[in-house]
């Protein structure tokens, strides 16, 4: 389900239009956050660590109305519920699109997700479906053979895309802490830094939970 915004008395109104009218309207930012205490936890609950913090990172985007405006015919929603859309890496070096529906309870969410997964990795091509074109969803992605302090995305300008994308790195030991890389991009016209820093913090309350 999905909420029309009244851009008329909505007080992004102006910062949509001016964003909006970009080539490149999206911004974005790499940091890390702490994953000692989530990496400890799951590891001795035996479940995929790529799952557990997908799963906590919609948890806290669902938090977040702007985390959840969406472009549709110039028309600005908010959605009721977002979804995981991320790549999936296969033997033979591929990936392919996927779609894995949010629930709230992880091990309903493990299963689900699991499915999707299987599929994927038993399929070829990019596997640009349907339901992974929807735009109710994050767009993932793991890069999990490195670190990073940076990242980009490509990019197709001439459509209008506002759906966030949240990427994952190798997670690195400093001393007693682990850290994950992550990098989050967002349409300036629906989020601002502000607005990062909110799921940023609701996703580590979460690790740590």
């Amino acid at each position: 389900m999905r909420t029309p915004i009244d851009l008329t008395t909505w007080n992004r109104k102006e910062h949509f239009e001016f964003f909006g009218s970009f080539d490149e309207p999206f911004f974005g930012i790499a940091t890390t956050v702490d994953f000692t205490k989530g990496y400890q936890k799951i590891k001795d609950l035996g479940y995929s660590y790529f799952l557990f913090y997908l799963h906590k990172s919609l948890l806290a985007v669902n938090t977040i109305d702007a985390f959840k405006y969406r472009i549709d015919n110039d028309q600005v929603y908010v959605y009721d519920k977002i979804h995981a859309s991320p790549t999936i890496g296969r033997e033979d070096h591929t990936f392919g699109f996927s779609f894995i529906e949010f629930h709230e309870d992880f091990e309903t969410f493990v299963i689900e997700a699991q499915k999707e997964i299987n599929a994927v990795k038993n399929s070829t091509g990019l596997r640009h479906t349907d339901n992974a074109k929807r735009i109710d969803t994050i767009h993932y992605s793991s890069i999990p053979w490195y670190n990073f302090t940076g990242l980009t995305h490509a990019r197709h300008f001439k459509f209008n895309d506002s759906v966030p994308k949240i990427s994952f790195g190798k997670y690195t030991k400093i001393g007693d802490t682990l850290n994950l890389p992550i990098s989050i991009n967002v349409h300036h016209g629906m989020a601002d830094g502000y607005h990062v820093g909110l799921y940023l913090e609701e996703f580590q309350r979460l690790l740590n939970k």
